[in-house]
């Protein structure tokens, strides 16, 4: 058997002379930069483990992980951008690519996002922009195997850019997650996936959502709204909560996966699903803040009073809101 090693690769290099130099005037160059842990032991104890990190300014666009072992789906990926203490990313393996309720359904892949691997190889390809640095870490589920082999490659670029809707988003740009965490909503409550100020654009939304004390899944009547600056007058994203994702009738086909979004889990007789939907061939840009909401069910036609159509069961939330935000 093979000793695990770890091959790290920062940088380009042999590049020739002449692909470095630049006239006056002209943007840096687009440099490489990249690492890999190839069966690495490095998640024992309760450790985070620094898997990548760079100082410069850039744009990290590529993540794969793999490590097949019991709490994997749990494992913490965090970013720390340009010198945060607190992490702008902190996710849960599975649930920062889509997938909730550690379904283990593959091969699939998208534009963005895709899992390979029964029990693991799963990717995304965000862009991440920093200014001055950045920092990815990983930290192993307190119920996880104790100290788990793990591989991963992160890569990326100095100098460049993010970009959204085939716009380049300004170089102060940063991508930011927030989160909200088993929130068990009632009949017709609406909430918050993300309140932020300022300019922005959202970039991708997960929602891992299950009935509470009931089979039934018809909370998926909900509209996702979306409130510009300080108007209470919402933007309707949505028609239903299976069709924010592209799905219809309480998605009667099962899972699937495309570029803009999909369904990573369904199970009807739990009442529960977990799917992805990004922002970037349908961009959401705003100018003095956006909140985007939820409703647990919703009224016929999607009023505010009114009774509860088809009377939904309080519901139990996870989810994930990835916001580009700028000044």
């Amino acid at each position: 058997m093979k000793s695990p090693v770890t091959c790290v690769t920062i940088g380009a290099i042999g590049l020739a002379v002449s692909m470095l130099s630049l006239r006056a005037g002209d943007p840096a160059p687009l440099q490489p930069i990249g690492a890999i842990g190839k069966g690495q032991q490095v998640l024992g104890g309760t450790r985070e483990a620094v898997l990548f990190e760079h100082q410069g300014r850039g744009c990290l666009n590529h993540f794969w992980f793999g490590g097949n072992f019991k709490g994997v789906e749990n494992t913490r990926i965090r970013y720390y951008v340009d010198g945060e203490e607190k992490p702008s990313i902190d996710m849960q393996l599975y649930l920062g690519h889509g997938i909730g309720f550690g379904d283990n359904h593959a091969p699939w892949a998208t534009r963005y996002v895709g899992k390979i691997g029964k029990g693991n190889g799963i990717f995304n390809n965000y862009p991440i922009p920093f200014g001055k640095s950045i920092r990815v870490t990983a930290q192993r589920a307190a119920d996880a195997d104790a100290n788990p082999m793990i591989w991963w490659i992160i890569r990326g670029a100095e100098n460049q850019r993010a970009r959204l809707a085939g716009r380049e988003l300004p170089e102060d740009a940063r991508l930011k997650l927030t989160r909200l965490e088993n929130h068990v909503a009632k009949p017709l409550e609406e909430f918050d996936l993300v309140k932020v100020p300022g300019k922005g654009a959202l970039f991708q939304v997960t929602i891992a959502a299950e009935a509470v004390d009931s089979p039934k899944h018809n909370y998926l009547e909900a509209c996702m709204r979306g409130y510009l600056g300080n108007s209470d007058k919402p933007l309707m994203l949505s028609s239903g909560l299976e069709d924010y994702f592209l799905g219809t009738y309480y998605f009667d086909t099962g899972l699937y996966h495309a570029d803009i979004a999909g369904l990573t889990h369904f199970d009807p007789q739990a009442g529960r699903f977990s799917a992805y939907r990004f922002h970037d061939d349908d961009p959401l840009f705003f100018e003095d803040g956006f909140r985007l909401t939820c409703r647990c069910g919703e009224t016929e036609h999607g009023t505010k009073e009114g009774a509860p159509f088809l009377e939904p069961p309080s519901t139990r939330y996870t989810t994930y809101a990835w916001v580009y935000q700028w000044k």
